[in-house]
């Protein structure tokens, strides 16, 4: 602070002098050029802004109920089948529905075995603005076995749960390229809210943010990088803690309509006595048309507490 006072007493004293004042003008003149010299380089960035958004047609008037005309939606993506989320959203008015057929999850951590079976999980999109989608993400019909096995213990218990999912509301906004650009970034936040039936999850609201990027490599290659902080209930506690989710994936059209990606995820937790969690992921896509999506995958853990193999198969459809 003492040297903006400093300043602040010397200036009028530069001013009453002719050396000073001649500083003065001659500051003066510079910044004027510099300020010139920026505005020149502002107009040139404006104008051939101008011209690329003139080139490509304005959306922004688009809305739900005012739908994006067929000729400008851009190209389907979809959320699936790899962990990492995409940056683009559904376009303005239009919907996609995206769900597995089947989707079957087993583990092994120790002497307890889980199988469990995942039907019609759904994420159902809805294109509020150019930029912005609502989703609402149910997690089907669960079938839940457990099964505990120790001889030395002589321990052999069984446990069937079957019931509903929880269902999950996210909005996706979409901060640049969505409709181009070799790049894209996204920002999600989300709240899950507690409908499951059966104990088949907790009864408390959990949240989080979710950032997805895109970038387009050569030779035909793209990659996917998410990172997601995630709020949660703690197991062995009443308080929440934070959990950390980090992806990336690498995809590429391996022949006509037909694509593949291989991915590596994680995800640690501020929880005590919990280990972090690795998987590695593969599957394939195929277009069946510009509006319709097939794929099937497996995810593979890397890590102890990972779940063993988790294979799906699904479909994403616009509309």
């Amino acid at each position: 602070m003492r040297y903006v006072s400093g300043m602040r007493s010397f200036i009028p004293l530069l001013s009453r002098s002719w050396l000073g004042r001649l500083l003065i003008a001659t500051l003066v003149t510079l910044g004027n050029a510099v300020i010139c010299e920026a505005g020149a380089e502002l107009e040139k960035t404006a104008s051939a802004k101008a011209k690329t958004e003139e080139a490509k047609p304005s959306k922004c008037q688009y809305n739900l109920f005012n739908p994006t005309p067929r000729e400008l939606m851009r190209e389907m993506s979809t959320d699936r089948p790899d962990r990492t989320e995409s940056p683009y959203t559904v376009d303005a008015g239009h919907f996609q529905i995206e769900m597995d057929l089947a989707n079957y999850t087993y583990t092994r951590v120790g002497s307890l075995r889980l199988n469990q079976w995942n039907v019609a999980p759904v994420n159902f999109k809805m294109g509020l603005l150019n930029n912005v989608d609502l989703q609402i993400v149910y997690d089907g019909y669960v079938n839940q076995s457990i099964r505990v096995k120790d001889e030395e213990l002589e321990i052999d218990e069984k446990e069937h749960t079957s019931g509903g999912g929880d269902l999950t509301a996210r909005v996706k906004f979409n901060v640049w390229g969505n409709d181009g650009g070799t790049t894209a970034l996204a920002i999600m936040p989300y709240v899950k809210i507690p409908t499951n039936t059966a104990q088949l999850g907790n009864r408390f609201v959990e949240g989080g943010i979710i950032v997805p990027l895109a970038i387009e490599l050569p030779y035909g290659f793209g990659m996917g990088i998410m990172s997601e902080v995630d709020f949660l209930k703690d197991y062995e506690s009443s308080g929440y803690s934070v959990g950390f989710t980090h992806s990336v994936t690498f995809s590429r059209n391996i022949i006509g309509n037909l694509g593949g990606y291989v991915e590596f995820a994680t995800f640690v937790s501020t929880e005590k006595q919990t280990e972090w969690i690795g998987t590695f992921d593969t599957g394939l896509t195929y277009g069946l048309t510009d509006d319709i999506q097939l794929d099937c995958g497996c995810n593979f853990g890397v890590t102890r507490f990972a779940d063993d193999y988790n294979p799906f198969v699904g479909v994403s459809v616009r509309f």
